[in-house]
């Protein structure tokens, strides 16, 4: 990661998430700021979309790619949407990258915290003001550089408040963490007043896969390790579910990236692999 600049991976999703807004595919998730945060046009979004990884031209695989995105960014926001109406008046998105929730926020009494690496803040803060998109007074940057300081000290420096209820999302991101790193942040969470709620994705061991599967994520695992953003951390469902209620996590709902777009579509989305390998999208509850 260079200075004023995104990593790689939360660029390629943003160039994902905005095709998605184009592409000839079953509208998953609408957000009208997705391409103009990116400032490319939409017709250079295909070949952005697929180079920032460098990846092969398999339609196919970024169509599935796309949707899922699409599908976890949906879940997370309707997570917070129930728990607006609950009355959570709080929430903190980690990882946040090019995320637009923000600066579309339909919930008026909410107030949103965006935690990143610095370096990425300085760069979307560029595309924001490029794109004439406004900073809401309900929303609060978080810098965070986990090399020098705790999540707990940059949210406190931000005037979050440790003593209300919240719901965190946590997309993108787990993959790329050691596991002591994951735990800490999944204890930080947990000792959130309650109720609390999290939204995050993981990616199953390769040791689930089929070899077919297998070798496709030899190729990815290989192509994001290339540019300096490794995955390090892999969980099976069963296993996540047991990390997180020994934290103190009431309830765990996990679905797989399947389950999940095939929910918003209404049918089968045939490109999906069967089983349960692959990306996973869970939402975590305590509510005591």
């Amino acid at each position: 990661m260079q200075l004023g600049q995104p990593s790689r991976t939360a660029l390629a999703t943003a160039y994902a998430r905005a095709y998605h807004q184009v592409a000839a595919e079953p509208r998953i998730f609408t957000d009208p700021l997705a391409i103009r945060i990116t400032g490319v046009s939409p017709d250079r979004l295909p070949d952005l979309a697929r180079g920032v990884l460098r990846e092969p031209a398999d339609l196919a695989l970024q169509r599935r790619r796309r949707m899922f995105l699409a599908a976890r960014a949906r879940f997370a926001e309707e997570t917070v949407a129930a728990a607006v109406a609950a009355g959570t008046r709080q929430v903190v998105i980690l990882g946040a990258g090019l995320d637009t929730f923000a600066y579309r926020n339909p919930h008026p009494q909410l107030r949103v915290f965006e935690v990143d690496h610095p370096n990425t803040q300085a760069w979307k803060r560029q595309r924001l003001a490029a794109a004439a998109i406004d900073i809401p007074p309900s929303l609060t940057f978080a810098p965070v550089d986990f090399e020098s300081q705790t999540l707990a000290s940059g949210l406190t420096a931000a005037g979050f408040d440790r003593g209300r209820p919240c719901t965190f999302v946590w997309l993108g991101v787990v993959m790329y963490l050691t596991r002591e790193t994951i735990l800490d942040t999944l204890r930080f969470v947990a000792g959130q007043a309650t109720p609390v709620q999290l939204v995050l994705d993981y990616l199953y061991p390769e040791s689930a896969a089929a070899p077919e599967q297998a070798a496709q994520r030899q190729a990815r695992a290989g192509r994001v390790a290339s540019i300096g953003e490794p995955w390090l951390s892999f969980f099976t469902a069963a296993e996540f579910a047991q990390v997180l209620r020994e934290i103190g996590f009431d309830r765990v709902d996990d679905r797989s990236a399947r389950t999940l777009v095939d929910g918003y579509l209404g049918s089968p989305e045939p490109e999906f692999a069967d089983g349960a390998f692959g990306p996973h999208v869970l939402r975590a509850t305590r509510i005591q």
